[in-house]
């Protein structure tokens, strides 16, 4: 590379090119600098370095061994820079974009993101009854997203039964009896569209719409939209007088498809049609007096035909697709309206009848009915009263903070964790200085209620929007190349070449839990060969709880009280946390009740007599049955109550491998193969085969029921399979990703969090904090979402140590002071729902 000694970049380059001199062809690294050249120098012979024969090489003229010898020097002074800008960029971008300075920029946008949400709400005059019927979009064939909130799919049962009392009466041109038969056959699939007409007495629901007749008989005259605004003027009172009583919608004319109108509607074009939907709209919202009496205009058909009317029929009306999404729109307001009501009587009247009366049962039926994958125009329930107990405790601890903190009174040193540049990862400071007592104890529950109060905004309030999900293979196939792309730019060394090492086992939580992430945000459960694979993945992370808890009691033999109540505070603070700001059932987060529950099982197991640890078996083999005894036992246990069998998997991989290891079985330096070369090759061989076989029968599913049976007998072969392929081989064995390393030492934190921050309507929706922008919606959402995990995750673990002693007399009484509380919360609940 030539440069100039004068610029800052050409005394780099020149400094660089000092200190490690381009090697000439045929040299070889660590020789003298005499058998290398610099630039103007001869070249010399190509075999002077080289022990083989002369006649062997051909020989070359000097200036093919110059040529030669300068692109040998910039190919290895190339790739001396590529290695060196990789390492000083990991190093920058580590540097700068710190988990500290990421987490204070969260802050910002969500008090950003907040004010203006709110800003826009109070301004913006509509909610998500507004935007279920003025605007939306097309996500897929035949599948409409309200602009904002979720729609839900009434069944028919359901239609009938929150339609039994209701009057709906449709008035207008053959457009409106497409929009009546199509809202019908929600009631009634089987209906007709016979054309029957008839009128109704004092109807709650009146839909109307007309304008193509009047087009149509006068030709689209000037004059005509000008009658037809004054008739609309002259009505327009009566209409708002109808709205007081009953619910009124105007619908806005849908766009034609000008090439297939017949001549005889050849004057019906898009232009008219807009300057009457333009006149209806100045009537109506002229005429209005108070936004709870007017007259609604229904604007999400017209917006749904703009992109489906060239597939109409005839030109004029909707082809049958997107009838049903305006049909499905329309039923969406209208039982939501009888929703709403039917709220408000169940809370003013539920106290005050017995339960075996009428009223009553219209409430359990409401209970029932009222759908939770969906908020346009629903209700917010009102906050119980172990929400607002919750609230106050948080409340009261800030306001203590900030007065001990205003007083002075805060002399102790706190830890700071050390960023890791390298590796992104954070040193977590000594036991000693992570929490300053008390002070730092109440710090953490003042964090912990600021983040409450944001998991309550995002999935309680009417403050942020929501969106339904929709599977295609991009959403989620896409994303998932791009983690591992940025997994494979982050490997690294392993410091231990152990199988399944500590940073390897973060590794595989980490990008386990990255994959059901995009799967739950992408809704690629509607796709079963993804489905059965994210199933195994389910699978994995239990078998890691066998082993890793049976891998910890067996080396260790530690079967004290502080070790399992470590354990059990980190696995379910979050989610007892959560069940009472959320109002949600322990149950609802499945998974940690799942690992929590076995947990127990292995260490009861191992825990109950006798005690067989490897310390006590390498006294006598016998011991190494007796495990064997105990984990038969389990088995049958698991088989008598169909339980997963991962978790018993991987207690007994544990143990065979602890006994290789412990037998010098393994071979597990660094770069070595963990076999000898033919076993290492011939399991190499069997594990692809495994590993791809189980994909295609995974990928042939055609039934989620079927393929569910075998599952549980099957998910083994993938697992191990991954196990082998993943540490059979010394130098994949020796690396690790510390990008999926960093997101699996949280995602526990990561899977709960999902339901409410990221996710939304409890996992049936996406979040929206930057409406009209999917792209830079998801970017933003997951940026605060995996912030907020990662501080729990430390707030979690600075409680721990407050919360679980080591001293047995104190860990006793927080055991006891825990258990009334739980008690105590238990009894509320009770009392509250009654059951």
């Amino acid at each position: 590379t030539r440069a100039n000694s004068d610029s800052s970049e050409g005394k780099f380059l020149l400094d660089i090119n000092a200190r490690n001199p381009p090697l000439a062809l045929g040299a070889t690294p660590g020789r003298s600098s005499a058998h290398t050249r610099t630039q103007g120098d001869r070249a010399p012979d190509v075999n002077a370095d080289v022990d083989v024969d002369a006649a062997a090489v051909p020989t070359l003229n000097p200036a093919s061994r110059s040529a030669a010898a300068r692109l040998s020097a910039c190919c290895h002074g190339g790739a001396k820079m590529a290695v060196l800008a990789y390492s000083l960029g990991k190093r920058e971008i580590n540097h700068y974009f710190s988990i500290k300075n990421a987490k204070l920029l969260s802050a910002v946008a969500v008090l950003l993101l907040a004010v203006l949400h709110s800003i826009a709400r109070y301004y913006g005059g509509e909610d998500s009854c507004g935007w279920l019927l003025s605007s939306g979009r097309f996500l897929g064939e035949n599948v409409w997203q309200p602009y904002g909130c979720m729609m839900h799919k009434y069944k028919s049962s359901e239609a009938k039964t929150c339609l039994e009392r209701k009057r709906v009466a449709f008035m207008g041109d053959s457009r409106i009896r497409q929009l009546f038969y199509s809202y019908v056959k929600i009631i009634n699939p089987e209906v007709r569209e016979d054309g029957n007409k008839g009128t109704l007495v004092k109807p709650d629901v009146i839909v109307m719409g007309a304008a193509t007749w009047s087009i149509k008989l006068n030709s689209g005259s000037i004059e005509t939209l000008h009658q037809y605004k004054a008739n609309l003027s002259s009505i327009a009172h009566l209409m708002e007088k109808l709205a007081q009583e009953s619910e009124v919608y105007w619908v806005l004319q849908d766009p034609v498809y000008e090439e297939k109108l017949s001549d005889s509607r050849k004057m019906i074009t898009n232009e008219q049609l807009e300057h009457y939907n333009e006149a209806a709209v100045d009537v109506l919202n002229g005429s209005k007096r108070t936004s709870t009496t007017r007259v609604k205009v229904l604007g999400a058909a017209r917006q749904a035909a703009l992109e489906t009317i060239s597939e109409s029929p005839d030109g004029l009306h909707l082809p049958e697709g997107t009838r049903d999404v305006v049909g499905s729109t329309l039923s969406s307001r209208v039982l939501c309206i009888h929703v709403i009501s039917v709220t408000t009587h169940c809370s003013f009247m539920g106290s005050l009848w017995p339960a075996k009366t009428q009223q009553h049962s219209l409430c359990v039926t409401f209970e029932v009915l009222k759908p939770i994958d969906g908020s346009c125009c629903q209700p917010l329930p009102p906050p119980n009263l172990l929400q607002k107990l919750t609230a106050c405790i948080f409340l009261v601890a800030v306001v203590v903070f900030l007065v001990i903190r205003l007083l002075g009174r805060n002399r102790h040193p706190k830890g700071k964790p050390v960023s890791d540049v390298e590796s992104g990862a954070e040193k977590k400071p000594a036991l000693a200085t992570s929490v300053a007592g008390p002070k730092g104890a109440l710090q953490a529950v003042c964090k912990m209620g600021l983040i409450m109060a944001y998991f309550y905004l995002c999935d309680r309030a009417d403050l942020f929007m929501k969106e339904q999900k929709f599977y295609t293979h991009s959403t989620f196939f896409i994303p998932l190349i791009y983690i591992f792309v940025l997994g494979i730019f982050y490997s690294e060394n392993s410091k231990e070449s152990k199988l399944l090492n500590r940073e390897q086992t973060d590794e595989w939580k980490g990008w386990m839990q990255l994959v059901i992430l995009i799967y739950h945000i992408s809704g690629a459960s509607a796709f079963i060969p993804v489905y059965m694979h994210v199933r195994v993945l389910v699978a994995a992370y239990l078998f890691q709880t066998g082993y890793g808890h049976f891998s910890f009691f067996w080396l260790k033999g530690d079967f004290g009280l502080y070790r399992v109540c470590q354990v059990l505070f980190r696995l379910n603070f979050l989610v007892i946390v959560l069940c009472l700001v959320m109002d949600r059932p322990y149950q609802f987060y499945y998974f940690v009740p799942l690992v929590t529950f076995w947990f127990v099982v292995i260490y009861s197991i191992l825990a109950i007599w006798p005690q067989i640890v490897q310390k006590k078996a390498n006294g006598s083999g016998i011991w190494h049955l007796g495990v064997l005894v105990k984990l038969a036992c389990l088995l049958l246990l698991i088989c008598c109550f169909a339980y997963s069998q991962a978790v018993i998997y991987g207690m007994l991989f544990a143990f065979v491998y602890l006994v290789l290891q412990k037998c010098q079985v393994l071979s597990e330096g660094k770069g070595e193969a963990l076999f000898s070369n033919r076993i290492s090759n011939c399991l190499l061989f069997v594990s692809v085969v495994s590993f791809l076989t189980y994909s295609i029968w995974a990928s042939s599913c055609k039934n989620k029921t079927e393929c569910n049976e075998f599952h549980p007998y099957v998910s083994v072969v993938q697992i191990l399979a991954f196990i082998l392929i993943r540490n059979i081989p010394g130098y994949i064995r020796s690396l690790y990703s510390s990008f999926f390393a960093w997101f699996g030492k949280i995602s526990l934190e990561l899977f709960i969090c999902q339901y409410h921050i990221w996710l939304a309507a409890d996992t049936k929706g996406i979040l929206v904090l930057v409406p009209g922008n999917p792209m830079l919606n998801v970017i933003v959402s997951t940026f605060i979402f995996v912030c907020v995990a990662h501080e729990i995750s430390q707030v979690t673990n600075d409680l721990a140590q407050v919360a679980i002693p080591k001293e047995s007399p104190a860990l006793l009484r927080r055991i006891l002071g825990m258990a009334i509380f739980l008690g105590a919360v238990l009894l509320l609940s009770t009392q509250q729902t009654g059951h």
